[in-house]
């Protein structure tokens, strides 16, 4: 049971939001040379719940929409198929979805209450496009629009959780964890096309054509390498991070 719901949280894909903070809070210790652990854990665990809670409702409406039971399986679908294959109930995986969204919420209530507006200001758009990622910004085929942003915005308020402040630097960096975060949504699209576009959904793939999307999907990851080194000759990155271009 502990491993289907594993899977229901879509384990692996929490390590794009890890990373988003880790990158916050690097940057945080690069100003300040220290960082408060107890808030680097909380914001740790409030933004994995949050993205918990939006793979979790994603997967229930995509059941209630027939968009899972459509779709042909692959290592690239987006989509667990726990309910499609009967693992879970429907209504425990919409009701955990919530569990976590609250646990979310209240975390990042505390980081309201010490850090203030800008922070609820953060909180107040993850917990709407959470709420209205499956329902309604995905079927405008802004989903990858709002995972650049939540990319963005995670490693900017890891960095103003730390911090108090936001500079050009963080932001820069967040974009570039926003594009890739956004390419992951991107590719996994392609599998689901004609479930998607049987059923209403209307993703960046199916606006552009499966033809042009293949054609802009490497543009999407080389202009992550190409910010990544303009970074370092502005100052914003270290020389450390070409070794992400190892990947």
């Amino acid at each position: 049971m502990i491993r289907t719901w594993l899977r229901a949280i879509r384990l692996r894909f929490l390590s794009a939001s890890v990373i988003a903070v880790s990158n916050g809070i690097a940057l945080a210790f690069w100003k300040n040379k220290q960082i408060d652990l107890s808030d680097a854990i909380l914001t740790f665990a409030g933004v994995i719940c949050l993205h918990a809670s939006i793979d979790l409702l994603n997967d229930y409406w995509d059941y209630k929409r027939g968009i899972d039971t459509a779709t042909r399986r692959t290592k690239f679908s987006g989509g667990t198929g726990v309910l499609p294959e009967n693992l879970l109930k429907p209504g425990n995986v919409y009701s955990v979805g919530l569990i976590f969204l609250l646990i979310g919420t209240l975390i990042g209530m505390y980081f309201v209450v010490i850090r203030g507006i800008m922070i609820a200001l953060l909180l107040g758009f993850a917990i709407l496009a959470i709420y209205f990622y499956s329902t309604s910004i995905v079927n405008l085929g802004l989903g990858e629009a709002f995972v650049a942003i939540k990319g963005t915005l995670i490693v900017v308020g890891s960095y103003y959780v730390q911090t108090s402040s936001i500079g050009v630097g963080v932001v820069y960096v967040g974009i570039i964890m926003g594009i890739l975060s956004a390419s992951v949504l991107f590719v996994n699209s392609f599998p689901d096309y004609q479930a998607d576009r049987s059923r209403g959904r209307r993703t960046l793939v199916i606006l552009l054509g499966r033809q042009r999307a293949v054609k802009i999907f490497p543009w999407m990851i080389l202009c992550t390498y190409v910010l990544i080194i303009a970074g370092i000759f502005l100052g914003y990155l270290k020389i450390y991070s070409l070794a992400s271009l190892l990947s």
